[in-house]
């Protein structure tokens, strides 16, 4: 049985409780990464595209106001 699978297993003896209390960590730490992910993508000049499309845009005049 590998890891996963044990994991699984594991999971699918939790009571109520302690399942929301791990899915809700899973999200957080899910969310935690993706900003992670989002940051190192900024700071690497990844997005630089996306302000280089909005300044084209709103050389334009074709942004809206939020």
């Amino acid at each position: 049985m590998t890891k996963l699978q044990l994991i699984q297993t594991e999971i699918e003896t939790l009571t109520d409780h302690e399942f929301t209390y791990l899915k809700n960590w899973i999200n957080e730490l899910d969310a935690q990464q993706w900003e992670n992910q989002i940051e190192e993508d900024s700071n690497s000049g990844r997005l630089d595209f996306l302000i280089e499309e909005s300044l084209l845009e709103k050389s334009k005049g074709q942004l809206r106001e939020l």
